[in-house]
């Protein structure tokens, strides 16, 4: 039976990727050593992280003036990396879930935070003010666990940061528009290990306490992400993942796939009599379908579940926080497998009608 891989991440990678790896671990560019094996310093693996960032640049259309790295700790560290580099004296974050609540926690140790953010997270607030006297304006693009995206690049009067673990690749993204762009790699990219962090030089250097470090982005600038020794699996599992994407037709391509998985399963939650979505329809999440059964067929949540898994639908289950159903949807996932999801809603329905 074919598995359909809706994890929310770690999650589902291009089966290209995934096999370049595992070539790749019995014998790494011809030099007859495992990639688990070889020296982060060697020539092979240099070139590796040269076309890392050189794929970035191209397939996000970033401008002169930016660095690309590659770094460990996940986006949680960057919740502390961020402030360190770029706060002075106050930030100002929008809180649209559990991600951003987190990067809030950690900024709040730097300096004044101004949280913006509305009565709960089933929407993204609208018509808010960014104060203008903040060293920057933080915002998470796609909410994993609620289920709501930010789909737009804001204009901002201050530096923008974006942490986009979760919907990197998924769309394009007007890079101009932001200081900084991080996220962890294990939704679009690669593997769990490696962090990116896409930064405009002329935003660093302007703080005046010190940073350590490891934690200061010049470092990994300067060294081109080769301070200490890197993720180097993630890394080149990264690389296969971008040159899938560019072989898909590039982001723009993705996207459109993106748009007509999401759509597919969004008017099924919306036409069967058994589920409703749990978000504000304007800002529902391409990346991660949030969705429950209505209050009258809520003791059959266990038994769908169980329906869905004996179909190969794995990985539906909603986050421990807030129950219900998730469907990640992110770049590998294949149309095929939205329509097996959507089809076993529909028998179920049919089951309990």
């Amino acid at each position: 039976m074919k598995k359909h891989n809706f994890y929310a991440g770690p999650a589902i990678l291009p089966q290209m990727a995934i096999d370049n790896t595992i070539e790749a671990l019995k014998d790494f560019a011809g030099t007859g050593i495992s990639l688990a094996s070889i020296s982060h310093r060697s020539k092979e693996f240099v070139a590796v992280m040269a076309e890392a960032e050189s794929l970035f640049k191209e397939l996000l259309n970033i401008p002169d003036g930016y660095s690309v790295i590659f770094v460990g700790g996940g986006a949680s560290l960057q919740f502390a990396m961020v402030p360190f580099n770029l706060m002075k004296k106050k930030a100002a974050y929008l809180n649209t879930g559990e991600w951003s609540s987190k990067a809030i926690k950690e900024a709040k140790m730097f300096g004044d935070v101004v949280e913006i953010r509305g009565k709960d997270f089933s929407y993204i607030p609208k018509n808010f003010d960014v104060p203008q006297d903040v060293d920057y304006f933080h915002i998470t693009t796609n909410n994993t666990i609620f289920g709501t995206e930010i789909r737009e690049d804001f204009d901002c009067k201050v530096p923008l940061v974006a942490d986009m673990s979760s919907d990197i690749f998924s769309r394009p993204v007007d890079v101009s528009k932001y200081a900084l762009i991080y996220g962890g790699a294990q939704k679009n990219l690669a593997p769990a290990g490696v962090t990116f962090a896409i930064v405009r030089n002329d935003i660093l250097g302007k703080v005046e306490h010190k940073i350590p470090t490891m934690l200061n982005y010049k470092t990994h600038i300067d060294k081109e992400s080769m301070y200490n020794t890197p993720p180097v699996i993630p890394v080149y599992t990264a690389v296969q993942t971008l040159k899938w994407i560019k072989e898909m037709g590039g982001v723009a391509a993705i996207e459109k796939l993106n748009i007509a998985k999401a759509q597919l399963l969004y008017n099924e939650i919306d036409r069967n009599k058994l589920f409703r979505g749990t978000v504000a329809e304007e800002d529902r999440s391409i990346m991660n379908v949030c969705f429950v059964l209505n209050d009258e067929f809520k003791e059959f949540e266990d038994e769908f579940g169980k329906f869905a898994s004996a179909r190969g639908l794995v990985g539906i289950k909603g986050h421990r926080s807030v129950g219900g159903f998730r469907a990640s949807l992110y770049n590998a996932l294949e149309l095929e497998s939205v329509q097996a999801l959507v089809t076993a809603m529909q028998e179920f329905e049919t089951q309990k009608n």
